[in-house]
């Protein structure tokens, strides 16, 4: 029996809900270790749609135990908001369901302020971001001056934090024109929200070492994707934190031998939002078409995302940082009716041919995609539940998939219902 490390293998939007939720009811632990509430999670179950930011997708079901790791960085007010929607779905948390690790650096006001500051001041160098302050919280939290989760529990404590980290804040704002904040009205709403959070605080890394102890199957649950990675991804075109396997060790507190299978969320074609470099994007009607079709708008900002050819390359490159074993192939059936699919299998950069995206952003900009044409399909693959359901050309789609990242398929997810997946291996098993 293993452990199960989930992440997305591309730009995030990879359908990791779905897969999530899937797994998580044959898990006993659910585990969010990086990034915060800006990424999102979309779970249907049964007629009620979950749409998650900061909470393990775990939540939803119940006897499970759903950890917030110290890599996270968390927004409290965003948490009690998240809670009380969830809540009004139905789902009761609790402090003995949910924790929430004591040393999780914390987003205040001043970052979000930070964060959209420096974006309108970049104007057309913009990075993209959410402009919910998750940078500028993991820049404090490396710099040594964040407020930590469990300094809400000391008031003398907490003022000299916020002192020093409104000295930073306020000196940004003061540069970029930008209203500052008065400690004594950040202290206010830190002190109220208090007793809200404080009760779900915990040692984490105890509570996951008893459950392994105990033989409980644990899933961790990244957010984003690998090539959002803060040093893998396309920089700087990325989040501020580690999206790739290895972070949920550190950002759970757990031992790196606690995990023992990864899983990379791969969805059949590309996308993704904001800025930066796509080498497969489509700017034609294809490419609108997979938009609509894949219903591809963000969880959390609602944002278009970009669309394009599935690109082999990028996800081999992340099969390979990432130590994926194998991966959960999401909405193929977006791709049904298409006569023909491109596959990028490499990039012409000035003349030359590369079988990777290299790391400088102006050789990242020159890549063109060096596409195989394969056959598509006309026959429907939604809500396929067997390989026998599949049309013999998907099959062939599939398996060269396989051949070209390097790692097999061990689920295959047809449609957003939790039902339509075809399980191939069970990570839990390995």
């Amino acid at each position: 029996m293993a452990n199960v490390v989930v992440v997305g293998s591309q730009w995030g939007d990879e359908g990791k809900g779905k897969i999530v939720d899937w797994l998580s009811e044959r898990a006993d632990v659910v585990v969010r270790f990086q990034g915060g509430h800006n990424a999102g999670h979309t779970l249907v179950v049964g007629d009620v749609v979950y749409k998650l930011s900061l909470l393990p997708s775990g939540v939803v079901r119940p006897g499970k135990l759903s950890i917030i790791g110290n890599g996270v960085v968390v927004d409290p007010w965003a948490l009690v908001d998240e809670i009380a929607r969830i809540g009004e779905l139905g789902v009761s948390i609790t402090p003995k369901t949910l924790k929430i690790a004591e040393n999780v650096a914390l987003i205040l006001p001043s970052h979000g302020a930070v964060d959209r500051a420096r974006e309108e001041a970049g104007g057309a160098n913009k990075l993209g971001t959410t402009g919910r302050g998750i940078g500028p919280a993991y820049e404090d939290k490396v710099g040594r001056r964040a407020v930590r989760l469990c300094d809400l529990a000391d008031e003398t404590l907490l003022a000299k934090r916020l002192d020093a980290l409104l000295l930073h804040h306020n000196a940004i704002l003061r540069g970029l024109g930008s209203p500052e904040f008065k400690r004594d009205e950040v202290m206010a709403k830190l002190l109220d929200v208090a007793p809200a959070v404080l009760p779900y605080a915990d040692r984490v890394w105890h509570c996951l070492d008893e459950a392994r102890r105990r033989g409980d199957r644990i899933l961790f649950e990244g957010a984003q994707g690998a090539m959002l990675d803060v040093d893998h991804g396309t920089y700087p075109f990325v989040t501020s934190s580690n999206t790739v396997a290895g972070q949920a060790a550190a950002g759970a507190g757990a031992g790196v031998k606690v995990i023992g299978y990864v899983l990379g969320i791969t969805k059949a074609y590309t996308t993704r939002v904001g800025r930066g470099p796509f080498p497969s994007e489509l700017h034609d009607e294809t490419g609108k078409l997979l938009g609509e079709r894949g219903r591809e708008f963000g969880t959390v900002t609602g944002r278009r995302r970009r669309c394009g050819w599935f690109d082999a390359v990028l996800v081999r490159q992340a099969v390979k940082i990432g130590g994926i074993d194998g991966i959960a192939l999401t909405k193929l059936d977006v791709l049904d009716g298409l006569p023909k699919l491109n596959v990028c299998v490499g990039y012409r950069i000035n003349g030359e041919q590369y079988d990777h995206l290299p790391a400088l952003p102006s050789l990242q900009d020159r890549a063109e995609p060096v596409y195989e044409t394969l056959d598509g399909w006309a026959e429907n693959t939604q809500g396929a539940r067997s390989w026998a359901d599949l049309p013999a050309t998907a099959v062939k789609y599939i398996r060269r998939i396989e051949e070209l990242i390097e790692a097999p398929v061990a689920l295959l997810s047809t449609s957003p219902d939790r039902e339509d997946t075809i399980l191939v291996r069970d990570p839990f098993a390995d």
